[in-house]
Protein backbone atom coordinates (compact mmCIF):
# COMPACT_ATOMS: atom_id res chain seq x y z
CA UNK A 1 0.00 0.00 0.00
CA UNK A 2 1.44 3.53 -0.97
CA UNK A 3 0.01 6.86 -0.09
CA UNK A 4 1.40 10.04 -2.03
CA UNK A 5 0.81 13.57 -0.57
CA UNK A 6 2.69 15.68 -3.56
CA UNK A 7 1.58 19.23 -1.70
CA UNK A 8 4.31 21.11 0.04
CA UNK A 9 2.22 22.45 3.35
CA UNK A 10 1.42 20.10 5.42
CA UNK A 11 -1.56 17.78 6.17
CA UNK A 12 -4.22 18.70 8.95
CA UNK A 13 -4.52 16.54 11.64
CA UNK A 14 -7.58 14.60 10.89
CA UNK A 15 -6.24 13.53 7.48
CA UNK A 16 -3.01 12.46 9.41
CA UNK A 17 -4.96 10.54 11.89
CA UNK A 18 -7.27 9.05 8.85
CA UNK A 19 -4.15 7.71 7.20
CA UNK A 20 -2.30 6.28 10.66
CA UNK A 21 -6.06 3.91 10.81
CA UNK A 22 -5.83 2.82 7.51
CA UNK A 23 -2.05 2.23 7.58
CA UNK A 24 -2.88 0.28 10.85
CA UNK A 25 -5.81 -1.38 9.34
CA UNK A 26 -3.81 -2.83 6.70
CA UNK A 27 -0.98 -4.16 8.72
CA UNK A 28 -3.55 -5.36 11.15
CA UNK A 29 -4.99 -7.52 8.35
CA UNK A 30 -1.80 -8.57 6.90
CA UNK A 31 -0.89 -9.55 10.31
CA UNK A 32 -4.33 -11.61 10.85
CA UNK A 33 -3.21 -13.50 7.47
CA UNK A 34 -0.59 -14.30 9.04
CA UNK A 35 -1.22 -15.70 12.11
CA UNK A 36 -4.89 -17.53 11.02
CA UNK A 37 -2.61 -19.40 8.18
CA UNK A 38 -3.46 -22.58 6.82
CA UNK A 39 -0.60 -25.60 7.31
CA UNK A 40 -1.16 -25.74 3.43
CA UNK A 41 -0.63 -22.50 2.83
CA UNK A 42 2.71 -21.79 5.61
CA UNK A 43 3.90 -25.17 3.74
CA UNK A 44 3.90 -23.56 0.82
CA UNK A 45 5.57 -20.84 1.99
CA UNK A 46 8.52 -22.55 3.60
CA UNK A 47 8.69 -24.76 0.34
CA UNK A 48 9.21 -21.22 -1.72
CA UNK A 49 11.75 -19.89 0.57
CA UNK A 50 13.60 -22.86 0.12
CA UNK A 51 13.51 -22.97 -3.18
CA UNK A 52 14.79 -19.30 -3.47
CA UNK A 53 17.18 -19.74 -0.77
CA UNK A 54 18.48 -23.54 -3.11
CA UNK A 55 18.86 -21.08 -6.47
CA UNK A 56 20.64 -18.00 -4.52
CA UNK A 57 23.06 -21.03 -3.18
CA UNK A 58 23.76 -22.98 -6.72
CA UNK A 59 23.62 -19.33 -8.45
CA UNK A 60 26.82 -18.41 -5.94
CA UNK A 61 28.66 -21.87 -7.29
CA UNK A 62 28.32 -21.26 -10.55
CA UNK A 63 29.84 -18.05 -10.31
CA UNK A 64 32.51 -19.16 -8.14
CA UNK A 65 33.39 -21.65 -10.71
CA UNK A 66 33.07 -19.06 -13.65
CA UNK A 67 35.61 -16.73 -11.22
CA UNK A 68 37.89 -19.16 -10.64
CA UNK A 69 38.24 -20.78 -13.92
CA UNK A 70 39.21 -17.27 -15.79
CA UNK A 71 41.28 -16.52 -12.61
CA UNK A 72 43.03 -19.52 -13.26
CA UNK A 73 43.70 -19.09 -16.91
CA UNK A 74 45.12 -15.49 -15.93
CA UNK A 75 47.46 -16.80 -14.00
CA UNK A 76 48.76 -19.35 -15.88
CA UNK A 77 52.33 -19.27 -16.96
CA UNK A 78 51.82 -21.40 -19.63
CA UNK A 79 49.97 -19.02 -21.83
CA UNK A 80 51.50 -15.54 -23.07
CA UNK A 81 48.69 -12.31 -23.16
CA UNK A 82 46.44 -12.23 -25.94
CA UNK A 83 45.97 -16.31 -25.91
CA UNK A 84 45.00 -15.69 -21.75
CA UNK A 85 42.32 -13.08 -22.75
CA UNK A 86 40.63 -14.85 -25.44
CA UNK A 87 40.71 -18.06 -23.58
CA UNK A 88 39.53 -16.07 -20.24
CA UNK A 89 36.64 -14.19 -22.81
CA UNK A 90 35.74 -18.01 -23.59
CA UNK A 91 34.94 -18.94 -20.32
CA UNK A 92 33.24 -16.10 -19.21
CA UNK A 93 30.68 -16.77 -22.69
CA UNK A 94 30.16 -20.44 -21.51
CA UNK A 95 29.96 -19.18 -17.75
CA UNK A 96 26.65 -16.92 -19.49
CA UNK A 97 25.63 -19.58 -21.68
CA UNK A 98 25.29 -22.06 -18.71
CA UNK A 99 23.66 -19.62 -16.13
CA UNK A 100 20.94 -19.23 -18.87
CA UNK A 101 20.62 -23.03 -18.89
CA UNK A 102 20.10 -22.90 -15.36
CA UNK A 103 17.75 -20.17 -15.26
CA UNK A 104 15.90 -22.21 -18.18
CA UNK A 105 15.85 -25.36 -15.98
CA UNK A 106 14.38 -23.57 -12.98
CA UNK A 107 11.17 -22.47 -14.97
CA UNK A 108 10.64 -26.08 -17.09
CA UNK A 109 8.65 -28.91 -16.07
CA UNK A 110 10.41 -31.75 -14.58
CA UNK A 111 12.35 -33.83 -16.92
CA UNK A 112 14.78 -37.03 -16.75
CA UNK A 113 18.20 -37.36 -17.90
CA UNK A 114 20.52 -40.41 -18.33
CA UNK A 115 22.99 -40.67 -15.93
CA UNK A 116 25.69 -40.88 -18.37
CA UNK A 117 24.44 -37.76 -20.24
CA UNK A 118 24.12 -36.23 -16.46
CA UNK A 119 27.66 -37.01 -15.73
CA UNK A 120 29.05 -35.80 -18.66
CA UNK A 121 27.91 -32.43 -18.47
CA UNK A 122 29.01 -32.32 -15.12
CA UNK A 123 33.08 -33.59 -16.62
CA UNK A 124 32.57 -31.11 -18.62
CA UNK A 125 31.98 -27.99 -16.20
CA UNK A 126 35.08 -29.75 -14.33
CA UNK A 127 37.04 -29.71 -17.22
CA UNK A 128 36.85 -26.26 -18.26
CA UNK A 129 37.47 -25.37 -14.14
CA UNK A 130 40.61 -27.15 -14.34
CA UNK A 131 41.58 -26.82 -17.52
CA UNK A 132 44.69 -24.72 -17.50
CA UNK A 133 45.27 -25.63 -13.80
CA UNK A 134 48.03 -27.97 -12.40
CA UNK A 135 45.30 -30.27 -10.55
CA UNK A 136 44.75 -33.07 -12.91
CA UNK A 137 41.27 -34.73 -12.93
CA UNK A 138 40.24 -38.09 -12.91
CA UNK A 139 36.79 -39.27 -13.54
CA UNK A 140 34.57 -42.59 -13.02
CA UNK A 141 31.22 -42.37 -14.80
CA UNK A 142 28.32 -44.16 -13.71
CA UNK A 143 28.26 -48.11 -15.35
CA UNK A 144 24.48 -47.74 -15.13
CA UNK A 145 22.87 -46.05 -17.45
CA UNK A 146 19.35 -45.38 -15.78
CA UNK A 147 17.76 -42.16 -15.92
CA UNK A 148 17.70 -39.60 -13.51
CA UNK A 149 14.96 -36.84 -12.96
CA UNK A 150 16.15 -32.94 -13.27
CA UNK A 151 16.09 -32.35 -9.71
CA UNK A 152 18.80 -35.20 -8.55
CA UNK A 153 20.84 -34.61 -11.66
CA UNK A 154 21.00 -30.47 -11.22
CA UNK A 155 21.26 -30.93 -7.14
CA UNK A 156 24.24 -33.72 -7.87
CA UNK A 157 25.59 -31.40 -10.48
CA UNK A 158 26.09 -28.58 -7.66
CA UNK A 159 27.31 -30.55 -4.61
CA UNK A 160 29.79 -31.95 -6.95
CA UNK A 161 31.14 -28.99 -8.03
CA UNK A 162 31.32 -26.81 -4.60
CA UNK A 163 33.18 -29.87 -3.16
CA UNK A 164 35.65 -29.74 -6.26
CA UNK A 165 35.64 -25.85 -5.29
CA UNK A 166 36.29 -26.71 -1.82
CA UNK A 167 38.75 -29.25 -2.21
CA UNK A 168 41.05 -26.43 -4.98
CA UNK A 169 41.34 -24.08 -1.92
CA UNK A 170 44.05 -26.59 -1.09
CA UNK A 171 47.27 -25.15 -2.54
CA UNK A 172 48.97 -29.24 -1.94
CA UNK A 173 46.42 -30.73 -4.16
CA UNK A 174 47.26 -32.57 -6.77
CA UNK A 175 44.88 -34.96 -8.06
CA UNK A 176 41.13 -34.89 -8.00
CA UNK A 177 39.33 -37.85 -8.27
CA UNK A 178 35.08 -37.66 -9.29
CA UNK A 179 32.88 -40.51 -9.83
CA UNK A 180 29.55 -41.60 -9.41
CA UNK A 181 27.56 -45.16 -8.48
CA UNK A 182 24.12 -45.39 -9.28
CA UNK A 183 22.20 -47.62 -5.98
CA UNK A 184 18.74 -48.83 -6.11
CA UNK A 185 17.20 -45.93 -5.16
CA UNK A 186 20.10 -43.50 -4.51
CA UNK A 187 22.82 -41.87 -6.41
CA UNK A 188 26.25 -41.96 -4.78
CA UNK A 189 28.57 -39.18 -5.84
CA UNK A 190 32.20 -39.65 -4.15
CA UNK A 191 35.00 -37.02 -4.57
CA UNK A 192 38.77 -37.76 -3.36
CA UNK A 193 41.63 -35.42 -3.17
CA UNK A 194 45.34 -35.79 -2.72
CA UNK A 195 45.51 -32.65 -0.35
CA UNK A 196 47.07 -32.76 3.47
CA UNK A 197 43.72 -34.88 4.82
CA UNK A 198 42.59 -31.83 6.88
CA UNK A 199 38.89 -31.09 7.29
CA UNK A 200 39.04 -27.83 7.71
CA UNK A 201 36.15 -25.95 8.03
CA UNK A 202 36.81 -22.66 6.30
CA UNK A 203 36.88 -24.82 3.11
CA UNK A 204 33.04 -24.35 3.12
CA UNK A 205 32.43 -28.26 3.70
CA UNK A 206 29.90 -27.96 6.51
CA UNK A 207 27.75 -25.48 4.25
CA UNK A 208 27.46 -28.42 1.37
CA UNK A 209 26.69 -30.57 3.88
CA UNK A 210 23.75 -29.25 4.95
CA UNK A 211 22.86 -28.47 1.81
CA UNK A 212 22.63 -31.61 0.89
CA UNK A 213 20.84 -32.99 4.48
CA UNK A 214 18.17 -29.87 3.12
CA UNK A 215 17.74 -32.15 -0.21
CA UNK A 216 16.92 -35.53 1.82
CA UNK A 217 20.54 -36.82 1.41
CA UNK A 218 23.50 -37.45 3.28
CA UNK A 219 27.36 -36.31 3.19
CA UNK A 220 30.25 -37.58 4.31
CA UNK A 221 33.67 -36.85 4.81
CA UNK A 222 36.90 -38.34 5.65
CA UNK A 223 40.08 -36.88 5.99
CA UNK A 224 43.83 -38.79 6.45
CA UNK A 225 46.73 -36.69 7.44
CA UNK A 226 48.82 -37.11 4.15
CA UNK A 227 46.57 -39.00 2.57
CA UNK A 228 43.59 -36.84 1.17
CA UNK A 229 40.36 -35.88 1.76
CA UNK A 230 37.23 -37.80 0.60
CA UNK A 231 33.82 -36.45 0.34
CA UNK A 232 30.67 -38.92 0.07
CA UNK A 233 27.39 -37.70 -1.42
CA UNK A 234 24.52 -39.59 -1.16
CA UNK A 235 20.89 -38.44 -3.25
CA UNK A 236 17.49 -39.89 -3.43
CA UNK A 237 17.07 -40.83 -7.20
CA UNK A 238 13.38 -39.45 -6.63
CA UNK A 239 14.55 -36.07 -5.31
CA UNK A 240 11.60 -34.02 -5.82
CA UNK A 241 9.45 -36.37 -4.14
CA UNK A 242 11.91 -37.19 -1.17
CA UNK A 243 11.90 -33.68 -0.74
CA UNK A 244 8.49 -33.17 -0.60
CA UNK A 245 7.24 -35.95 1.89
CA UNK A 246 10.29 -35.21 4.23
CA UNK A 247 9.99 -36.17 7.98
CA UNK A 248 12.43 -35.30 10.64
CA UNK A 249 14.98 -38.09 10.78
CA UNK A 250 14.52 -40.82 13.60
CA UNK A 251 17.32 -41.84 15.57
CA UNK A 252 19.32 -45.34 14.04
CA UNK A 253 19.16 -47.55 17.33
CA UNK A 254 16.47 -48.96 19.05
CA UNK A 255 17.80 -48.31 22.05
CA UNK A 256 17.07 -44.75 21.58
CA UNK A 257 14.00 -43.83 23.45
CA UNK A 258 11.29 -41.23 22.31
CA UNK A 259 7.52 -40.30 22.62
CA UNK A 260 5.60 -40.76 19.72
CA UNK A 261 4.20 -36.97 18.26
CA UNK A 262 6.78 -35.60 20.38
CA UNK A 263 9.41 -32.93 18.85
CA UNK A 264 13.11 -34.75 18.21
CA UNK A 265 15.70 -32.24 19.26
CA UNK A 266 18.17 -34.08 16.96
CA UNK A 267 16.28 -34.51 14.04
CA UNK A 268 18.10 -31.96 11.80
CA UNK A 269 21.66 -34.25 12.23
CA UNK A 270 22.29 -36.83 9.60
CA UNK A 271 22.99 -40.74 10.58
CA UNK A 272 26.68 -40.53 10.69
CA UNK A 273 26.67 -37.21 13.38
CA UNK A 274 24.27 -39.19 15.29
CA UNK A 275 26.76 -42.38 15.95
CA UNK A 276 29.13 -39.44 17.07
CA UNK A 277 27.22 -37.86 19.35
CA UNK A 278 25.56 -40.77 20.54
CA UNK A 279 29.41 -41.77 21.84
CA UNK A 280 30.64 -38.56 22.65
CA UNK A 281 27.34 -38.85 24.97
CA UNK A 282 28.94 -42.05 26.80
CA UNK A 283 32.71 -39.37 27.33
CA UNK A 284 34.47 -40.97 24.33
CA UNK A 285 37.35 -39.24 23.19
CA UNK A 286 38.13 -38.44 19.21
CA UNK A 287 40.43 -40.76 18.97
CA UNK A 288 38.37 -43.52 20.42
CA UNK A 289 35.34 -42.73 18.16
CA UNK A 290 37.18 -42.46 15.38
CA UNK A 291 38.76 -46.05 15.71
CA UNK A 292 35.02 -46.99 16.29
CA UNK A 293 33.39 -46.02 13.30
CA UNK A 294 36.75 -46.45 11.27
CA UNK A 295 37.32 -42.42 10.19
CA UNK A 296 39.90 -40.17 10.71
CA UNK A 297 40.18 -38.34 14.25
CA UNK A 298 40.37 -35.01 11.95
CA UNK A 299 36.90 -36.36 10.81
CA UNK A 300 35.41 -36.96 14.00
CA UNK A 301 36.61 -33.30 15.16
CA UNK A 302 34.75 -32.14 11.55
CA UNK A 303 31.01 -33.80 12.49
CA UNK A 304 31.64 -32.50 16.23
CA UNK A 305 31.58 -29.05 15.19
CA UNK A 306 28.84 -29.57 12.77
CA UNK A 307 26.81 -30.97 15.44
CA UNK A 308 27.64 -27.95 17.49
CA UNK A 309 26.49 -25.93 15.12
CA UNK A 310 23.33 -27.39 14.26
CA UNK A 311 22.26 -27.59 17.41
CA UNK A 312 23.42 -23.92 18.75
CA UNK A 313 25.68 -25.76 21.61
CA UNK A 314 29.09 -24.22 23.40
CA UNK A 315 30.23 -27.36 24.04
CA UNK A 316 30.88 -30.85 24.22
CA UNK A 317 29.01 -31.24 27.47
CA UNK A 318 26.18 -29.38 26.46
CA UNK A 319 25.81 -31.82 23.33
CA UNK A 320 25.99 -34.56 25.13
CA UNK A 321 23.39 -33.55 27.72
CA UNK A 322 20.92 -32.80 25.01
CA UNK A 323 21.54 -36.33 23.46
CA UNK A 324 20.36 -37.67 26.92
CA UNK A 325 18.01 -35.66 27.52
CA UNK A 326 16.30 -36.50 24.10
CA UNK A 327 16.63 -40.31 24.33
CA UNK A 328 14.80 -40.40 27.46
CA UNK A 329 11.54 -38.49 26.10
Amino acid sequence: MVLDEDTPTPLPADIVSTVQALVDLFTTHLERLVTDATPSTLAQSRAVAQARSHVVAELGEAHATALSGILGVLRSHRLDDPAARSTAVDLAVNALIELRNDSQWGTSPVWEEPARQAFSHLSDSLKTLLSHSAVRLELDPPGDDRSLTSATAHAARVFVRAVVLAALRQSEVRRIRVGWQLGLAELVATVRDDGPGIARDDLGVSRIAQRVEAQCGSFELDAVPGWGMTAKLTLPLALSEAAATRTARPLPSPTHGGTAGAADPLAGLGARELEVLERLALGERNRTIARELHISESTVKFHVANILSKLSLGSRGEAAALFHSATAM
